[in-house]
This record gives structure tokens, sequence and C-alpha cells, in this order.
């Protein structure tokens, strides 16, 4: 397929709140599969032009500009008026030598960059000044109505539904909202636009009658492939929502992934956001969430009812029904079940975290095995510990949060508490229940309540025992 015109820009219609959603957020910015509707829009238009897409924006749909700073251009609409207004605060903001624009609609996230370039290149083609894709449906209910004037594929009108009459509420082929113009002919043609004397909005569908009249006629694009009428399902609330989640989900996300290599034992169980990627020979039990910029590296195991949030995950771990929020993870590592691991953890390669064990803000040493309802916060640990069960680090003194350290082949007994700021030195041990509150040097034992420092006794020999 021949390279789209190096003049043409894409311009996305969001200037819409989308009452229908019944939400105080844009609807453009409603969340699909961990990103912004827009945002698969803006790919889309980015991808068919090699250029940055210009937003229409309103004061409604303001937060759009937070999200997308720095990628895309913005026109603002003040006062929402239609389409036809979108596109003529679009060309004012429009750089001079930009020869031809396509016109997306920011509710249709499943349009794909193709489809995009199909549009426009069928109106150089067919020296149109404007194109625009057209789909037919079994229940054209809610959509613009392509009533086509000759055999050339060429628009006679587009009659909005509540304008039509009983035959063209008939006609199954309706406007999808995507279109191509020459900008030339656009600058003059939009100052002709006429307001609805329903709405007194300007539609951008009535350009079809002004081509018309300039003997100019619009090119319909009708059925690309099997994926049209999915490309161009515009989302109106949150029914329509789901239904482009559910096939955005399988389509673009998990039917890719198993392609290369990933298994998902129950696909319709798994949440997976676009951004998450994954390695070869990996597999996903059923109920998995994976969300934000997560990565997981080959041959790992995601078991049963885990959630992985912004997390990286090394080769051949296995993660149990358990909770990982911002954290690395090494090679060879067992997390679970039940195991909750909180925003800035680290975990070296062959470390186990076990039943109901939480670690937050903590550097977690390779080998290093922590079970059994315990917690590290603010804690630095080593390589080769063994943590007990019921140990905490009391990092908070009601003020700010203090440092654990943990050296390389301590022993820390069950039930012991860490008053930090404190640390505790290579192969140092600490009673069962002790709470320390002073540093333990190296090799020593703490014991006790607060916890006094003795000398280890030496390890009992076969003959001794």
């Amino acid at each position: 397929m021949p390279s789209p015109s190096p003049k043409t820009k894409a311009v996305i219609l969001a200037a819409g709140l989308g009452t229908r959603m019944k939400s105080r957020l844009p609807k453009v910015l409603h969340p699909i599969c961990g990103r912004p509707m827009l945002a698969y829009v803006v790919d889309a238009a980015r991808e068919a032009t090699g250029d940055m897409p210009l937003v229409v924006y309103s004061p409604a749909t303001e937060q759009i500009r937070e999200v997308f700073a720095n990628e895309v251009d913005f026109a603002m609409q003040d006062v929402p008026r239609g389409t036809g207004d979108a596109v003529r605060a679009a060309l004012d903001a429009l750089p001079d030598d930009v020869d031809e624009i396509v016109v997306l609609s920011g509710d249709v996230p499943l349009i794909a960059a193709d489809s995009v370039r199909w549009v426009a290149e069928g109106r150089r083609d067919n020296g149109a000044v404007m194109a625009l894709a057209a789909m037919e449906l079994n229940d054209p209910e809610g959509y613009g109505r392509v009533v086509l004037g000759g055999k050339d594929g060429h628009v006679d009108r587009i009659v909005e539904e509540m304008d039509a009459n009983e035959e063209e509420r008939a006609i199954d082929l309706v406007n999808a909202g995507l279109y191509a113009f020459d900008v030339g002919w656009l600058r003059g043609a939009i100052n002709r636009l006429n307001p609805s004397a329903a709405t007194a909005e300007l539609y951008l569908t009535g350009l079809v009658e002004i081509a018309r009249a300039d003997e100019r006629p619009a090119l319909v694009v009708v059925d690309r492939g099997d994926s049209w009428a999915y490309e161009l399902n515009g989302v109106n609330d949150r029914e329509d929502l789901n239904e482009v989640k559910e096939f955005l989900a399988y389509d673009r996300i998990l039917l890719p992934l198993m392609k290369a290599g990933v298994t998902f034992e129950d696909p319709a169980s798994a949440f997976v956001d676009a951004t998450v990627e994954i390695g070869e020979d990996v597999t996903i039990e059923p109920n998995v969430v994976l969300r934000g910029a997560t990565r997981i590296a080959r041959d790992t195991v995601i078991k049963s009812g885990s959630q992985i949030v912004d997390s990286t995950i090394g080769e051949g771990c296995v993660i149990w029904a358990s909770v990982l929020e911002g954290s690395t993870i090494g090679k060879g590592v067992r997390i679970g079940p039940f195991a909750h691991l909180r925003a800035g953890c680290e975990v070296g390669d062959g470390a186990e975290i076990g039943n109901y064990a939480e670690q937050k803000n903590t550097r977690f040493g390779a080998r290093s095995k922590q079970h059994h309802f315990s917690y590290l916060g603010d804690a630095e640990v080593g390589e080769d510990v063994n943590i007990g069960a019921g140990v905490i680090t009391a990092n908070y003194d009601g003020r700010a949060k203090h440092k654990t350290v943990i050296g390389n082949g301590a022993f820390i007994g069950s039930d012991t508490i860490l008053r930090a700021p404190v640390s505790v030195g290579e192969g140092a041990y600490t009673g069962a229940g002790s709470v320390v509150t002073k540093d333990v040097p190296d090799g020593k034992l703490a014991v006790g309540v607060p916890a006094r420092i003795r000398e280890r006794r030496p390890a009992a020999t076969t003959e001794e025992a």
C-alpha cells in the first residue's frame, strides 16, 4: 500500500463530554486495558500519517491536555457546536503546508492505521475532495444513513436518524465517522455549513451536499474486510465500552501474546493491559490480573489469583495468588501464596517469599527466605538470610520511617521485632520473641525484651547430640 502524503495531518475530535457514560470523566479518557480510550486513536493516527495528530478538545474535556501533553497537538473548540465546528477549530490551528487531513473520532478506539490510510488513499486515487468510511449494519439505529446518488460510489447525502423518513431509516449503509479531506477545498467549504434546525449545531456531514453542489461529489469507502465493523464501532455508553474492551483484550492483546509463545490456561479470565510484556514459555493460570508497565521473563508461571502491577519478573519464577506492585523480581524466585510486595521492592535470585508475607520498599537478597505472617518495611536484607514466622520491622515511629539492615547469612528468629533504625550483622541471630532496639554485631546473638547481646553457642557436634 503506498505511503500517505507527507503533508497529511490527522485530526481527532474529542470535544464531547459523553453524557451517556454518566461520568465526570471525559469519555475519551475512560480506560481500556490500562490506557485511555483516546490513546488507541492517537496511535492509529500517528502510524497512518507519520506525524503527531491534532486533537480538538473543549473546556469540558480539558483534562485531555494533561494526559496527552507532548504527545499530540491541540486545538480548542471554545463552545462545542457540532463536528463541523470542531473541524473549523482544527483548521484554524493547522499548519499552512498541510494539504490533506484525515478526521477520526476519539471514541472509536479499535480503528487501525491501515483503515485510515485506506480512506485517504481512496480519496486521492479518485480525485475526490472528500471521502468517508461507511459500513453496513443489520441494526443501523442511531447512525446517520448514507444515501448514494450514483454508480461510482459517490454520496448524495447523509441523513441523521432524527431527520430521516421511513424509507431512509431502512437504509443499512451508515456513516462511520472517518473522513479524508482536501484541505484547500475544505477551508472554503467549512464556512458554507448551515446550522441544524433541530440543534443549531454544524454537522460535518453537511459537507457531502456542499461537495455535490460543487460538482465534486464525496466518495464513500465501504467494507475493508471482516474487522471493518469492529474497527469503526464507537463507544457511546458503558455497554459499548465493555464490548470494545472484550474485543481489544482478546484480538489485540491476548491473541498476539499466545502467538508469541505465552500460554493462557483460561483467556476469558485473564486481565492483561496493553502495556504488559510477556516472554515466551510463560504460563498464565486462570484469574490473573497483569497491569501497567509489567514485564514477565520467559519460563515463569503466574498462578491463579495473582495481581501484578508495574513490576518486572525474571526468568523461571513462580508467583502464586499474590499481589506485586512496583517491584523487581530476580530469576528463579518463588512468591506466595498470599504474599504482598508493595512499591519499591527488589528481590534477588532464588529468594523465597511465602504465605502472608509482606514487603514494602525492601531490598531482599539472593536465596533469602521469608515465610509465615511477617512484614519487612524500609529494609535491606542480605543474601542467605532466614526471616522467621511473625517477624516485623517496626519502621515507623509516628513521625518518620526508618531503615532496618540485615547482613548476609543472618537468622531472624520467630516473632522478632526489629525497631528501626537498627542493623543485624552478618551471621548474627535473634532469639524467638526478641525485641531488638540496638544494633547486633556480626556473628552475635540478640535475645530478650529488650534484646541483649550474647555470644552464640557453638553448634552441637554429632558426638554431643
